[in-house]
């Protein structure tokens, strides 16, 4: 796959005032966002409530449009939704009445793309998510766990260059979420695609992020970066379960709780 940038640069975004609320006034939400995501990258964004975790996603997914700044793929403006770029939500949002293979293959058939291609991608894309038996599975005969995968297989049809994940995890239990994080890691890397994790969890922003963007809150704005080593353990077949109990990960973990409390600390002493 092609080297590729996502980038924010200068970006801020207002909420304008509701007209039946007298009192109301426009809302910054965030204010000066510049961010690079490359491909292969995978930056992990975590914040409090209200620090626009999820409207940062929004604005690179195209759902929604800067009021200030701009959001660019290789150079050229994000203007709305796109191939380049597939979003995987919380909510795995697949469609009950179709099997997990033809839920893949929805939007290749979408593309115009002959019947017999489409299966032969989505087949191969559930072998890549480790549900290769699975294809005539109805979405309501599979797990949690399976279904996030069939949602995560489904964005990566269209072979985007981004993957955008707002907490696709937040659902699960926590022993299907820790194997699920080791997952995201696996194909991010097979895929080559850059990716971008909101996450309310400080641990899995650490464990499976290359970097770590700290949103402060109102408005939201990046308040640090932190480099992260731990996915590439993961990767290297180290169990998360070890990865946790180093020195070295409880001590960025403390940091990082450290820096995300003072940042709260200040926003109610202002």
């Amino acid at each position: 796959m092609t080297k590729s940038v996502l980038s924010f640069r200068d970006v801020s975004l207002t909420y304008p005032a509701r007209l039946h609320e007298r009192k109301a006034a426009a809302r910054t939400v965030l204010s000066g966002i510049d961010l690079d995501i490359a491909s292969g990258e995978f930056v992990s964004v975590i914040g409090r409530s209200g620090s626009g975790k999820t409207s940062l996603l929004n604005l690179a997914a195209g759902f929604l449009t800067p009021s200030a700044g701009t959001i660019t793929v290789d150079g050229i403006a994000v203007t709305g939704p796109g191939a380049d770029r597939a979003v995987v939500f919380q909510d795995d949002a697949l469609y009950p009445w179709l099997t997990a293979r033809d839920n893949i293959a929805f939007p290749l058939k979408l593309k115009g793309i002959a019947t017999t291609e489409r299966r032969r991608r989505a087949d191969a894309l559930l072998q890549l998510v480790g549900l290769a038996d699975a294809g005539d599975r109805h979405i309501w005969e599979l797990s949690g766990g399976m279904r996030q995968r069939v949602g995560i297989a489904r964005a990566l049809a269209a072979e985007p260059r981004f993957l955008l994940l707002d907490e696709p995890l937040g659902a699960l239990d926590a022993m299907t979420r820790s194997r699920m994080q080791a997952f995201l890691l696996t194909i991010q890397a097979a895929s080559g695609t850059g990716a971008l994790l909101i996450t309310h969890s400080i641990d899995e922003a650490l464990l499976v992020g290359t970097r770590v963007v700290v949103l402060a809150p109102d408005p939201g704005r990046i308040a640090s970066e932190i480099r992260a080593p731990f996915s590439s353990d993961l990767l290297s077949g180290a169990s998360a379960a070890d990865i946790r109990a180093s020195a070295a990960f409880k001590t960025l973990q403390a940091d990082l709780t450290g820096l995300i409390h003072s940042l709260s600390s200040e926003d109610a002493a202002a």
